[in-house]
């Protein structure tokens, strides 16, 4: 019987990624008993350590391992936010769109940092976001992250008041963001225009 138990633990983590959706599920739990957060440009840190499962073959931070702190730091920002349970309420969803990641200087095995995780603006569509991971031997920014979380059957205005109770102006895009967006909106037209959407859509 243990054989079998133990074989069927290993199948389950062979096929599914167990460590993601138990990771999940301690943000989720830990979030539950903390305080909600009404301001919405207010920014959050998370903590993290480099841990084995986290290195390449040259003994620091997998590349994919920051954009997988990211969606749990994220996570943990929405929830503080009270986002997700609006979200529901509201019968919308947000989902990312878009999201670069620029490597500044690599964390090392056992490294201590913070993630720090900001609402920079939005506008009638999604939220973008910055992530900074922050080394915390020197307060070295070894990582940015910019992201765009799309909004789905609302609009983040909407979403705001509905959190806040009250309507929040959007703050003055900072001039890498609003290039971002832009090369954005040139990338999403150009492949449109390759697989010919645009000519339908002007049919």
């Amino acid at each position: 019987m243990l054989l079998l138990v133990l074989g069927a633990l290993l199948l389950l983590f062979c096929i599914v990624d167990v460590w993601y959706f138990l990771r999940g599920a301690q943000v989720f739990i830990t979030t539950i008993f903390q305080p909600q957060l009404k301001d919405i440009l207010a920014e959050q840190t998370v903590h993290g350590r480099v841990l084995p499962h986290d290195v390449d073959y040259k003994g620091h931070m997998n590349n994919s391992r920051y954009l997988r702190e990211c969606d749990f730091a994220r996570f943990h920002h929405n929830m503080r936010m009270g986002l997700f349970m609006s979200l529901f309420k509201m019968g919308a969803k947000m989902v990312v769109g878009a999201s670069t990641i620029r490597y500044r200087r690599s964390l090392a095995f056992g490294e201590a940092f913070e993630i720090r995780t900001r609402v920079v603006g939005w506008d009638d569509k999604a939220f973008y976001l910055e992530q900074r991971f922050v080394s915390k031997k020197d307060a070295f920014v070894s990582a940015v992250l910019l992201c765009k979380q799309s909004v789905v059957h609302s609009s983040p205005e909407r979403i705001i008041e509905f959190v806040c109770k009250e309507k929040i102006e959007c703050p003055p895009l900072p001039e890498d963001l609003k290039h971002w967006i832009s090369f954005i909106s040139a990338n999403s037209q150009a492949l449109r225009a390759e697989s010919g959407l645009e000519e339908k859509k002007s049919e």
